[in-house]
């Protein structure tokens, strides 16, 4: 109940991130009824329907960071002096903060279950009434425990990250040597660099080979070796364990050679913020890059038509929601700084200072990720051309 209060009293901005996560558990919702409503319309094809509920986890996980970046970011569940007198200690909020993300994502299931249901053709005097009945399976009864198991996934599976992001911890002392650590680069990269380098080399092997079974998406996009997804997979969780690693990177080099005013600040709220907005960063670049590989290697093969409607709308989630936390995480990082900038205007600091220093950090993170991005697309999708 006062979750539900408190999204009730929430301010503008804070509720349209919630409606946006609602809006991709609605997406998710929709996709996962559609792959049950072909299960249900061709049981003979129980392996080909399993593969599409696979094919699901893509735009469920990229829903999941989104849900926990808006969470993180989420001023009603944040710790402040008071709230422990009044029973609201940092274990209460972090409930409180699952308790809110499960409540957002409920009501984006509800409305991927009418959407659903007024397709088949179950409410009537609307538009678009029954308008994929044969798609959906509507001369077959709908089983209630699958559909309400199907749209649980994404609730549960989002407030459990919650809770577990943002549960409370207790931060050792940290002494003089400890904090020279901590301006240290991250140490993700290498082994980042190394699984960029095992996935694009077994999508090479796959691609050469040409065997292997297909992994159909839902719509029209089929005969994906199931290698080739694998190295994707690897491919992406390198580039996303080498986002914080290349985000430093970036900011020591913004600090290098007797920077001026611009370029130092530049540099140490990179540095400083590499963990929290490089790996969202590197989550993005991996998902562009595939995006980008797909696109090449399926107009080659079979035209503009290979992708169908439900690979359009998981491709949209995917991309949306990813776009989505790293505008979040920046946002985050921008909230952490406020003190920071508040001291710096306080003491004269000219806002233009301010202003050119954040476009340096832009035009560097694009310097560096969006090559990255292209090479990347362009490794992955060179193997599977032939």
């Amino acid at each position: 109940m006062l979750a539900l209060r408190l999204t009730r009293g929430t301010h503008p901005l804070v509720l349209t991130r919630r409606l946006l996560v609602a809006a991709a558990s609605a997406g998710v919702g929709f996709l996962l009824l559609c792959t049950l409503g072909h299960a249900l319309g061709h049981p003979e094809q129980s392996s080909a329907s399993a593969l599409r509920l696979l094919w699901c986890v893509l735009p469920l996980a990229a829903t999941v960071q989104f849900a926990v970046a808006v969470a993180r970011t989420d001023p009603s569940t944040r710790p402040r002096p008071g709230l422990s007198a009044i029973g609201l200690g940092p274990a209460r909020l972090t409930l409180l903060a699952a308790a809110s993300t499960a409540v957002t994502c409920v009501f984006g299931s509800a409305v991927a279950l009418l959407l659903y249901l007024h397709l088949r053709g179950g409410l009537t005097g609307l538009p678009l009434d029954g308008a994929a009945a044969g798609l959906l399976a509507a001369d077959r009864p709908v089983p209630l425990a699958a559909v309400l198991t199907l749209l649980a996934l994404v609730p549960v599976a989002a407030a459990t990250a919650a809770a577990l992001a943002l549960r409370p911890r207790t931060a050792p002392p940290v002494s003089s040597g400890e904090e020279d650590a901590a301006e240290s680069m991250p140490s993700g990269l290498p082994w980042g660099v190394a699984l960029v380098a095992i996935g694009l080399a077994v999508e090479t092997y796959a691609g050469r080979g040409g065997g292997g079974d297909g992994l159909p998406l839902p719509g029209r996009f089929d005969g994906s070796p199931a290698a080739v997804l694998a190295g994707w997979v690897l491919t992406a969780i390198g580039l996303a364990t080498a986002g914080p690693g290349l985000v430093h990177g970036c900011g020591r080099l913004l600090q290098a050679v007797r920077p001026g005013a611009v370029r130092l600040l530049a540099g140490r709220v990179l540095t400083a913020e590499a963990r929290r907005i490089g790996r969202p960063l590197g989550v993005v670049c991996a998902v562009l890059s595939g995006m980008l590989a797909a696109t090449t290697v399926y107009a080659s093969h079979t035209g503009s038509d290979a992708f169908g409607p439900l690979t359009g709308l998981g491709a949209t989630l995917v991309l949306a929601c990813t776009g989505a936390t790293l505008l979040t995480a920046a946002l985050e990082s921008r909230q952490s700084r406020a003190p920071v900038t508040g001291a710096l205007l306080l003491v004269g600091a000219p806002p233009a200072t301010l202003r050119a220093a954040a476009l340096l950090r832009a035009g560097a993170l694009l310097a560096v990720f969006l090559p990255l991005t292209w090479l990347v697309a362009e490794l992955a999708a060179l193997p599977l051309k032939g």
